[in-house]
């Protein structure tokens, strides 16, 4: 199975700061993979370079062999660690923009998760509280039939419950043979969805591995091994 994510000796500064140093990083189709690290360790500025959003200083970076770019936001959906939806907008309003900008959104489905949530899609975005709006930010990026989603803490600034609902939501409606990039530090509740983890510390790569083969071979969680490399 080809490739849909490819970074070569990729290197992002800041100044004097280095974000991500010599990255080297494949990625394959079909795989729940979470971008595991603290705060600051590059999370973030790896999934904005996948998202055009920043520019690397050195080496490269390929979605299916392709630089990111207009070609590449056609096959990849973003959901960034900050609001980003224009409040004054109707929910409706937003799932209507979002199927005229997006060739592979699925309204139907957007409107179907809307409904298991019981949310009024005639409600603007400025009625409702945090979670509601990071709930309807996420079905409107899991509603597009991608082939790579890079999820920017998803679960960073919800409740218990509603993370439930956000990974229920993300295995449940990603397509089978696309990529999930599962970006965040709170491994305990999102381990059970991954298949294979990325440990990232001070922007470099400590670890890729498929999960079940951390398993076997240490004999324990990735949360644990987490907290034991990064002294949580």
């Amino acid at each position: 199975m080809s490739a849909i994510l490819e970074c070569r000796s990729l290197t992002k500064k800041y100044a004097s700061l280095t974000a991500l140093s010599d990255i080297n990083l494949t990625l394959e189709r079909g795989r729940i993979v979470g971008l595991l690290g603290p705060n600051g360790s590059g999370k973030t500025t790896l999934i904005k370079i996948i998202n055009g959003l920043l520019v690397p200083t050195s080496g490269t970076l390929t979605i299916r062999g392709m630089n990111p770019g207009p070609e590449t936001k056609g096959i990849v959906s973003y959901l960034p660690e900050k609001m980003c939806l224009p409040e004054w907008m109707k929910v409706s309003e937003i799932i209507s923009l979002y199927e005229d900008f997006y060739e592979d959104f699925d309204k139907d489905k957007a409107y179907e998760m809307l409904g298991k949530l019981q949310l009024d899609a005639t409600k603007r975005l400025k009625t409702l509280s945090k979670g509601t709006k990071e709930k309807i930010q996420l079905i409107l990026v899991m509603s597009r039939k991608a082939q790579l989603y890079c999820l920017d803490e998803p679960i960073g600034g919800v409740d218990p419950a509603a993370r439930d609902y956000i990974l229920n939501t993300i295995i449940t409606n990603y397509n089978e043979d696309a990529t999930v990039l599962i970006s965040t530090h709170l491994i305990s509740d999102i381990e059970n969805v991954l298949d294979e983890v990325i440990f990232i510390k001070e922007g470099s790569i400590t670890l890729h591995s498929d999960v079940d083969d951390i398993r076997s071979t240490q004999g324990k969680s990735i949360d644990t091994l987490f907290r034991e490399v990064f002294k949580c």
